[in-house]
């Protein structure tokens, strides 16, 4: 998936029309990605990833403007899941 697909996926999830906050939107899915990998996640280029990307740079974008600085329950889940199901995967 292209960044500028990632881009569109992230504006559809937080419900933007415009393109006035594209640059700062790009810099989150790239900071969301580098986040994820030091969690340990080994990203790849496969539909799991992506989503996983948007929604970690929703969760950072929706976290500026609220009181409450928690990871969603649903996306910690799914990035403890992809951690896991990788490091379960791995051979000794």
């Amino acid at each position: 998936m292209t960044k500028t697909e990632r881009l569109a996926l992230l504006k559809s999830d937080l419900q933007m029309l415009t393109d006035s906050n594209d640059s700062f939107l790009l810099k989150l899915l790239e900071f969301s990605k580098k986040e994820i990998e030091r969690e340990g996640a080994v990203l790849s280029d496969n539909i799991e990833c992506n989503m996983l990307i948007v929604q970690y740079a929703a969760y950072l974008f929706r976290k500026r403007a609220s009181g409450e600085t928690s990871m969603p329950r649903f996306l910690r889940y799914s990035l403890n899941n992809l951690i896991l199901s990788q490091k379960g995967s791995e051979k000794i």
